[in-house]
């Protein structure tokens, strides 16, 4: 029996800009007590986007078929539109009665660093919540702390297979709610900060059975699982054009190699691959992929 995917996490409308400088270019360590800075930007544009709708957009370029459980305001009826063109199941994505949908406003610099304002519009109301069996796999993705814990406790209960990315939201969930989503997990994702902060906020130690995700950008990745470190080096990208969907392509890449029975070594080989294939164009949800060109190289 094919192993059932939940994705949940932010569904926005993203405003993606790149500026082409460097942002500590313009940042003085002394005087960060009065930061005051502006950048003038040289591209914008308008995308679907959303932790939850990047991932599972990905995962249906890989021949997968992913629910998305997630929100989406008044304003969302052409992304939801979009997101079942895509061959992505829907039955768990809210339409809010009164809430716009979640809008994030990125600038990129030259050196892939980023500064996001993220507006959380429809994401904080209380989402559907699908029934969990065993074989299931679900990634918990950044959105409404009470959303997440929810979706934790679902799938602990259940013994499923759950991927914890809060990502953004780490400053947000209280320290229960972070241990929480750590203790039940099969694996825990984030970049370098990431990982760096959910330790320091919660005390969480990794059981020996978990695996701990740490992407690095363009250095790659590292593995940690039962007390090695597994490095992943990065994929060969023929040119960047936005990083912006980078991590969410990866973590549709690892999803896909777990589903497929891949080690975690080749799962995360297979990650890299589809990262480096999505920061080729601008957006992070306008690339293409042909998964059988993908699976030969990864």
């Amino acid at each position: 029996m094919k192993r059932k995917i939940y994705i949940s996490g932010s569904l926005a409308y993203d405003r993606i800009m790149n500026y082409g400088g460097r942002f500590a270019d313009h940042i003085d360590p002394k005087k960060i007590h009065v930061l005051s800075l502006s950048f003038a930007v040289e591209k914008l544009e308008l995308n679907t986007g959303g932790i939850a709708g990047n991932i599972a957009y990905n995962l249906s370029l890989l021949g997968e078929r992913p629910s998305v459980i997630g929100n989406l305001g008044t304003d969302g009826r052409e992304y939801l539109d979009k997101l079942k063109k895509s061959g992505i199941d829907t039955r768990y994505v809210k339409i809010s009665k009164k809430k716009v949908t979640a809008g994030a406003y990125t600038i990129t610099d030259r050196a892939d660093n980023q500064i996001t304002g993220f507006f959380a519009g429809a994401m904080y109301e209380p989402s559907l919540m699908p029934k969990q069996t065993k074989n299931d796999l679900a990634l918990i993705g950044a959105e409404y702390p009470q959303n997440m814990v929810r979706l934790a406790g679902l799938c602990a209960k259940q013994k499923c297979f759950y991927i914890f990315d809060p990502a953004q939201q780490i400053p947000a969930l209280t320290k229960n709610q972070l241990l929480a989503g750590q203790r039940g997990a099969t694996v825990i994702i984030g970049n370098d900060y990431e990982i760096a902060i959910m330790v320091k906020k919660s005390g969480y130690q990794a059981r020996k059975d978990q695996a701990v995700i740490t992407t690095l950008g363009e250095k790659g990745s590292k593995i940690y699982l039962a007390g090695k470190q597994i490095k992943i080096p990065p994929a060969k990208v023929r040119k960047v054009a936005d990083p912006t969907g980078a991590g969410d392509a990866y973590r549709a890449g690892l999803i896909k190699g777990l589903v497929l029975g891949y080690s975690y070594e080749q799962a995360g080989r297979l990650a890299s691959r589809v990262a480096a294939k999505a920061v080729e164009v601008y957006g992070t949800q306008n690339h293409k992929l042909n998964w059988n060109s993908i699976k030969k190289t990864s």
